[in-house]
């Protein structure tokens, strides 16, 4: 059976590095709008709907004619607001995918590969990639995943783990590595329970919220994308974005 899917992209004014990000322009266009118009080419998505806390970033969505919702200012994370916009829908929905404002090229195809795995008894699910270098191993902005052989994220860090114990200072040549890629995805009821959590413990020391889950016995279903992402966090992201649209 085929489930009912709502696209959320959350989208906030604040933020420390980059303020107003979602209303940056790359070759012209708004960031939020390039998101909204890869999240529509993915089929699996029944609707898809903006979830901002700002007047100005709600009236940008709807003058380029798409959806949007404002939440409210104090939710501490992009799943919080999620929740609010789907406890508004008139109809109910079996998943929610969290699309990141930020990843103004995200793949039609990312979006659905993560869709294949929500069967029902799916609780979360989210995307990993395969580590090549070294470099990225190493760097504590690139979130690693471990994961079981049932392809569930056993634990997430922004250290490199595991610990290659070995003589080789390439541990991507001996072992295989993953990082995350930052698509949710929600069963509907998982949802209202993971924004009832508490902070844990782990979550604290990481600062990743997907620990919290974990922690609280919560499964997370990962599939392997091929694909590169091109997260925006930063203005000089921003150049390299405009950049890589002017070879679009």
């Amino acid at each position: 059976m085929r489930m009912k899917i709502l696209g959320i992209i959350p989208a906030r004014y604040a933020s420390t590095r980059f303020p107003g990000k979602p209303l940056a322009l790359i070759g012209g266009v708004p960031m939020i709008q390039r998101v909204y118009a890869q999240a529509l080419k993915a089929p699996a998505l029944h609707r898809v709907i903006v979830a901002t806390d700002n007047q100005e970033i709600l009236d940008c969505v709807r003058t380029f004619g798409g959806t949007a919702c404002l939440t409210a200012e104090t939710h501490a994370s992009g799943t919080d607001r999620c929740y609010e916009v789907l406890s508004q829908q008139p109809e109910p929905y079996d998943y929610v995918i969290n699309i990141q404002g930020d990843e103004p090229f995200i793949n039609p195809e990312q979006i659905e590969l993560l869709a294949a795995l929500l069967d029902g008894e799916t609780e979360l699910a989210t995307l990993v990639k395969k580590i090549t270098h070294q470099q990225q191993l190493l760097n504590p902005h690139v979130v690693k995943a471990v994961l079981n052989n049932k392809s569930e994220a056993m634990y997430f860090s922004r250290s490199p783990i595991p610990f290659w114990r070995g003589p080789e200072t390439n541990w991507t040549q001996h072992h295989l590595y993953y990082k995350h890629i930052g698509l949710y995805a929600y069963r509907a009821d998982v949802l209202q329970q993971i924004t009832r959590l508490q902070v844990s413990a782990l979550e604290k020391a990481e600062s990743l919220e997907q620990l919290r889950w974990l922690e609280n016995g919560f499964k997370i279903k990962t599939a392997e994308t091929l694909l590169e992402t091109l997260g925006i966090d930063t203005p000089e992201d921003l150049e390299r974005a405009n950049a890589a649209a002017a070879t679009a």
